[in-house]
């Protein structure tokens, strides 16, 4: 009989596993793509836009002084031309253009000897030197850019004249060999004290702003004519200038909005995916992966080292039977009602999501083990009256993480959070629960050594195969009727090197059957029992048939029968005494394969059992279509007998039915004479059991065949 295992974790395939992983690295790539995007488009878009403004502000304001540079310059020289015009052709009309009011000049000789003067002289000759015009502007920029102290030294020719400063306001003065100096500083705080009468005017009057200074022009006789030049900011120039810097600013503050609407929107774009990753489609609420991501966060947390949690496992028992007599929507109604129950009793820093089918994972804080069960058995039997029409079962593990402190007593922030694992321990512990009532399991250092215990099997599987670690017993089969040997069953037993005792097969065949080693196994088996059966015939012993267990694992091959023959067949040993044993439980897969297998071995010629009639849900159907040869009733019926008879008339109908079958029966588990005398009676052909014989190894078999 095949024994109940441990399972893992039932739901949760490697490939849940990874697709799990692949979205979790998609949603933490998608948030990275989000939010430094945005961050750094917001700086290239506010750096161009600054620098934009600055330049446009910039370009006007220098074309602007350039070009009233210019047109002073143009100005002083039509004053020479007229002025020479006069000293030529004595005409009124032009004396009084070059005399205007407002044309404001002297004339000097080649030695600075004034000739003749207009208007108000505030000329500095003594100060005059060249000046480069462009180098004027740049200095002008740098003060606005760089806001420098003191003066600035200029040399060079731009308009190939000397500029004389005005005393009235003189911003330049002479420097050493032969440059000029102008005082930019002050030029620039002029333009925006409020002490000065100019910009007083500006503010208070909407007066313009007129910065004097002088402008010489040669004359064709080596004389020159110095002109009187202004330096004006009229008010339209402020207004353009103000109206551009606030239309750029005004697109600065577009830009910047239009930028934060768009951070905004992809804040609650990521948002909502963010949610469609964390989203359970059954549910709507949590999924496996948001619990993973929030749970290790809330372990890591070094405030919640001190604190202690526990993950929970919850499965509901009933799930899939309720699916199959209502309907997949109202048991995913159900499941949706189960979360939202468990969400209402959640205190803070504790999580519930539901995981896959029927199961939930949890996280709960706790004081100890007993408070902590009460507080799960107090939520189950909520949950077990979900639904007023039916009650339900439930399924608990339970694994405790305890505080993280230091040897100084100290908390400790945890660092080894595996919340796979814990949820995999959770899960083990609910597995060991083998019946339907609703029941609440811890996990355990027992569970740990059991799996332990698994790992160590696998590793070691394949190496006792090649170094033939595995013995054959045989348990002998006796005639109830005369005591005579009629047949053995073969048994495995495990002699591995590491263990001091034999290991007994109900701890490593689940393994084997769970990881598909048993199909090795049952080749081992058949080609040593094979082997020994040809042994035993050539030393002229009376050998009898013995049976050997096949795997249902094998029967998923549609060439077991030829295997079969071809392994007894290469040691040399008849077909007839080889017995093909198959358990029950194997008769409900692919039921035509296995009536195909059957008769072909019975073809070959060797017979066929079905082991551990009755030990499960038996089906008369199987009999019916099943060509056996012998039908092997369970230990289970010559078991707790109550002593009321009901035991012995299903065994004896059964035996009845195997007869009128035209098959033989094997009663196994029998230990006291009082059963073997009752099955002799029935008419029962053998017998197999501790009440003859435990099973024993070749040689001892040999000697009882002797």
């Amino acid at each position: 009989m095949l024994l109940k295992r441990i399972i893992i974790r039932e739901e949760k395939t490697e490939e849940t596993e990874k697709m799990a992983n692949i979205k979790e690295q998609k949603l933490r790539k998608l948030k990275k793509v989000f939010m430094g995007g945005s961050i750094i488009g917001f700086l290239i878009v506010g750096t161009l836009a600054s620098i934009a403004l600055a330049a446009m502000v910039g370009s006007f304001f220098y074309y602007m002084m350039d070009s009233k540079l210019n047109y002073e310059y143009e100005r002083v020289s039509r004053l020479a031309s007229l002025y020479e015009i006069t000293n030529e052709h004595d005409n009124d009309d032009i004396l009084k253009l070059l005399n205007n009011d407002n044309n404001v000049y002297i004339v000097v000789d080649k030695d600075d000897r004034i000739i003749t003067e207009h208007g108000k002289n505030t000329c500095d000759l003594e100060g005059g030197k060249t000046i480069d015009s462009q180098k004027l502007k740049q200095q002008i920029k740098d003060e606005i850019d760089e806001d420098i102290e003191g003066t600035v030294n200029i040399s060079g020719i731009d308009l190939h004249e000397t500029i004389y400063p005005d005393t009235e306001r003189n911003f330049v003065s002479a420097g050493d060999n032969g440059s000029m100096n102008v005082d930019v500083k002050s030029f620039m705080a002029w333009l925006k004290s409020d002490h000065y009468e100019a910009l007083n005017d500006f503010e208070n009057e909407g007066k313009n702003i007129d910065l004097p200074f002088w402008i010489p022009v040669t004359l064709s006789n080596g004389d020159r004519l110095i002109g009187k030049a202004y330096f004006v900011i009229y008010i339209r120039d402020i207004i353009v200038m103000a109206l551009l810097a606030s239309a750029i600013v005004l697109m600065l503050i577009a830009v910047l909005i239009i930028m934060i609407i768009n951070a905004r929107k992809m804040h609650k774009s990521r948002k909502r995916m963010t949610e469609v990753f964390y989203m359970d489609e059954v549910t709507g609420k949590h999924n496996w992966m948001w619990f993973i991501t929030n749970a290790e966060q809330i372990l890591k947390k070094k405030k919640n080292a001190s604190k202690k949690y526990a993950v929970l496992d919850i499965v509901f028992v009933n799930y899939r039977n309720f699916c199959v007599c209502h309907s997949v929507s109202e048991g995913e109604q159900m499941l949706c009602k189960v979360d939202e129950l468990i969400q209402k009793r959640l205190q803070k820093d504790e999580l519930i999501a539901h995981y896959a089918s029927a199961n939930f994972a949890a996280m709960l804080r706790y004081e100890d083990r007993d408070k902590l069960e009460q507080r799960v058995k107090s939520i189950v039997s909520e949950l077990e009256h979900i639904d007023s029409d039916h009650r339900f079962n439930f399924h608990v593990g339970i694994f405790r993480i305890g505080e993280s402190i230091a040897e100084n007593g100290k908390p400790i922030k945890r660092r080894d959070i595996d919340i796979d694992r814990e949820y995999n321990n959770a899960c083990t512990a609910r597995a060991s629960l083998t019946s339907d009532d609703t029941a609440i399991a811890f996990f355990d250092e027992e569970m740990v050594k059991e799996q332990k215990w698994i790992d160590s099997v696998q590793e070691r599987q394949k190496r006792a195969i090649d170094n033939e670690e595995f013995l054959v017993y045989y348990q002998p089969k006796y005639d109830p009727k005369t005591d005579e040997l009629r047949g053995a069953e073969a048994l495995i037993r495990w002699k591995a090197p590491e263990e001091e005792n034999m290991i007994s097969p109900g701890r490593f065949i689940p393994i084997f059957e769970k990881n598909g080693f048993i199909t090795e196994i049952d080749h081992y088996m058949l080609r040593h029992v094979a082997k020994d059966q040809k042994a035993w015939l050539d030393a002229g012993c009376k050998c009898v048939p013995i049976s050997v267990n096949v795997s249902r694992a094998h029967f998923i091959e549609s060439d077991l029968a030829e295997q079969i023959r071809d392994i007894v067949d290469s040691a040399g040993t008849p077909h007839d005494l080889i017995e093909i044993e198959l358990t029950e439980s194997a008769f409900f897969d692919d039921k035509n394969a296995m009536i195909s297998t059957i008769k072909k071995l019975k073809d070959y010629g060797f017979a066929v059992s079905m082991d551990d009639f009755g030990a499960g849900y038996s089906s008369l159907n199987s009999l019916k279509e099943m060509p056996l040869d012998v039908l092997k009733l369970d230990a289970d019926f010559f078991r707790n007998d109550e002593g009321d008879g009901r035991g012995q008339i299903v065994v004896a109908e059964a035996i009845k039915l195997a007869k009128n079958l035209n098959m033989r029966t094997v009663a196994e588990g029998v230990e006291v004479r009082e059963q073997v005398e009752f099955l002799a009676s029935q008419g029962c052909d053998m017998i197999q059991g501790y009440v003859y014989d435990k099973p024993m190894p070749k040689e001892s078999f040999a000697r009882k065949m002797a």
